[in-house]
């Protein structure tokens, strides 16, 4: 269903006295609206609905690093100074980012913390 005063689609629970109660697709928090409010979502609406709760689901369920502290996921490892192997690691990675590859990006970081685990005790 796509509540229309709130742009937003939203699975059909249940009635609640005059109202409707819609819930987010991929779960959260229900809310209600006036049975005039609703309408069918179109099949392009309830799609970017899908995946928008898919992504969504795939970036809240991301696991914590092993090592490091929380929250220190996404922030790309710092180079050692005067460390060949660091530099050479974080030229290959700004190499991919040069290329908007983020793929090989994400190789240099994964090389680059193994290195500093092993190398630097990081």
């Amino acid at each position: 269903m796509y509540d229309v005063e709130l742009e937003k689609v939203g699975e059909y629970r249940e009635k609640v006295g005059p109202y409707l109660l819609l819930r987010p697709i991929g779960g959260g928090r229900e809310w209600e609206v006036a049975p005039a409010d609703v309408r069918p979502a179109t099949p392009a609406e309830y799609l970017s609905a899908k995946v928008r709760a898919a992504n969504d689901q795939a970036t809240h369920n991301r696991a914590e690093p092993m090592y490091g502290p929380p929250g220190e996921t996404y922030r790309p490892p710092v180079l050692v100074p005067d460390c060949t192997e660091c530099a050479e690691l974080g030229a290959q990675r700004a190499a991919a980012r040069a290329e908007f590859d983020w793929s090989k990006e994400t190789d240099a970081n994964v090389l680059l913390r193994s290195h500093q685990r092993r190398d630097h005790g990081a």
